[in-house]
């Protein structure tokens, strides 16, 4: 098999994948409403099938067709013009940093000429392998093909959902970034793979809350459509923006991942009653679930959430009795 033929069966075999992973998030028959990693709703999932699969099927004929796959010096090549990602760092410790290291790039990127500087380049798709091949030091392999705005964008979002989803407030940003550079609401919707109702409600969110508090937060990818457009409409009360504020510069915010600071921001805004009870939050580096606690004179409440929120709650119930016991062994140890 020739090496072109080998890469269009690589993008056909990605493009499967996809499908299969979308066609059983479809198919759930329960999905954790409060906190879950939006896949889009069921009525964009079509729209988003038949975007991956044309973009397979292009990128499959472009390289049949004699488009090349060339290796090029990372540091001649530019992000892209609008920014999709809020978390967007790689260190020598990331899975993708690793698997390139030990087994090479095995998908290329796909890149246009700079439009405004001769003889550099400019990623459509492809941003994390990019930066990977940065921190290895190595050149990057890519297919390089003339694109317009319009297509770069659309390409973008569509590699996007289809390897690595954004989460629901990147979405809505990078959304609001392609309204911001005028580009038309059928093109955001291309390269969203949504349609005209969800695009009009991701752009609500995200003009809804503040940049500042947004990039403070992140990425949260844990926190779904319905819990970001809850914190969007607190934040059009003037004293929760200023509560806001003051919770994104307590001491240990940034400290937290991404999920924990959306929770910790949400439970300190819902809390009305008591703005000087302490919330706090906590999760597994799986995201498995997630605790968030409350703390007042003479009580402690604890909220699971996420999909192993009712197993982990069920195990702390049946283990209450040792639970307590170690409890007040350590109370009596450090009595001693």
């Amino acid at each position: 098999m020739s090496r072109r033929d080998k890469l269009a069966g690589i993008f056909s075999d990605a493009a499967a994948e996809t499908t299969q992973k979308l066609a059983a998030a479809n198919s759930e028959p329960t999905l954790k409403e409060n906190y879950r990693v939006l896949a889009g709703p069921v009525r964009s999932m079509s729209l988003s099938l038949d975007r991956m699969d044309q973009e397979a099927k292009a990128l499959s004929e472009a390289l049949q067709s004699g488009e090349k796959v060339v290796e090029l010096d990372p540091e001649l090549i530019e992000v892209s013009f609008v920014r999709d990602r809020l978390d967007g760092r790689l260190t020598l410790q990331d899975d993708l940093v690793r698997s390139i290291e030990e087994n090479g790039q095995e998908v290329p990127i796909l890149v246009r000429h700079n439009p405004s500087a001769d003889g550099r380049f400019q990623v459509a798709y492809g941003h994390r392998r990019l930066a990977a091949c940065r921190l290895l030091k190595r050149k990057v392999r890519a297919v390089i093909r003339p694109l317009s705005d319009d297509e770069l964008v659309i390409a973008q979002g569509i590699e996007n959902t289809a390897r690595r989803d954004l989460s629901y407030i990147e979405r809505a940003t990078f959304a609001l970034n392609l309204e911001g550079r005028g580009f038309p609401r059928d093109v955001i919707m291309r390269a969203l793979s949504t349609d005209k109702t969800e695009l009009s409600k991701m752009l609500s969110v995200a003009k809804s809350i503040p940049a500042d508090v947004i990039c403070a937060i992140g990425a949260a990818p844990a926190a779904g459509r319905r819990r970001w457009m809850e914190l969007a409409a607190k934040l059009e009360d003037a004293n929760m923006l200023k509560k806001a504020d003051a919770s994104i510069q307590k001491a240990g915010f940034s400290e937290m991942d991404s999920d924990q600071r959306f929770v910790r921001l949400l439970a300190e805004l819902t809390n009305t009653t008591n703005t000087d009870d302490a919330a706090d939050a906590w999760a597994p580096a799986d995201k498995s679930v997630t605790v968030a606690s409350k703390s007042k004179a003479k009580a402690f409440m604890i909220e699971l959430t996420d999909k192993n929120a009712k197993p982990f709650g069920e195990w702390i119930k049946t283990n209450l009795d040792d639970l307590y016991e170690a409890f007040r062994k350590s109370e009596k140890n450090r009595g001693d």
